[in-house]
């Protein structure tokens, strides 16, 4: 009968900092990469609605803001808004995998931490994998989160903007199917707050979506 394997010895304090900080730098770099990736995605939207605009200008004044022009806008601000949400969907993805990273750097710090003991309070950011240990890597000055970081958060950002285009968007299909300019404005402004709404509510769910499944390994004391 042959013998059973000996069990593997435990690794070292010193491996297993190393194969920690080689996770850690590993998670970093994937951030940075998508932070940059996405920052890029929104620049090219400022960009082709900023050519968009310009271009409705010449048209209109080559036109003489005839019927023409409005075709133009329409076809115009379609395919902006299309970029729009394309753009806003990449943003919101991004914000998530974001949330994951973090996350996963938490546990990481909480294994730093578990090594050597009195480490966690020299860390400025959470050892904790919940939503309160997120909360206080992300936003370091403490609880509550200040809404100021929400309303100047990317995602908002490009929600306003997409918001705006589809209002347009809107007016300018009023204006084409002949109806009144107070009709368009009007009809604009429901669009554009009903565009803001499905984004917000669509974030919300993601969200909650996610804290749903979530089971921390380390979650903040009290909470």
């Amino acid at each position: 009968m042959t013998p059973p394997d000996p069990p593997s010895p435990e690794p070292s304090a010193a491996l297993r900092a190393q194969l920690l900080a080689t996770e850690h730098w590993s998670l970093l770099a994937t951030r940075s990469t998508t932070q940059s990736e996405v920052l890029v995605r929104i620049g090219m939207l400022l960009t082709f609605v900023s050519a968009v605009l310009v271009s409705l200008a010449l048209v209109g004044q080559a036109t003489g803001f005839d019927g023409n022009f409005r075709l133009v806008a329409v076809v115009l601000l379609a395919i902006a808004s299309v970029i729009g949400v394309l753009t806003q969907v990449r943003v919101q993805n991004v914000a998530m995998e974001d949330l994951a990273l973090v996350l996963a750097m938490n546990r990481l710090r909480a294994a730093y931490a578990e090594l050597v003991p009195g480490l966690e309070r020299d860390f400025l950011a959470s050892t904790h994998d919940d939503l309160a240990g997120v909360s206080r890597t992300y936003y370091f000055l403490g609880p509550p989160r200040d809404l100021s970081q929400v309303l100047g958060s990317s995602m908002v950002f490009v929600t306003v903007v997409v918001a705006t285009l589809v209002g347009l968007l809107t007016a300018s299909i009023v204006l084409v199917l002949g109806g009144a300019t107070a009709l368009a404005v009007a009809l604009a402004l429901v669009v554009g707050l009903a565009a803001i709404a499905l984004s917000v509510g669509s974030g919300y769910r993601a969200f909650s979506s996610f804290w749903r499944g979530w089971q921390p390994r380390n979650p903040t004391p009290g909470e």
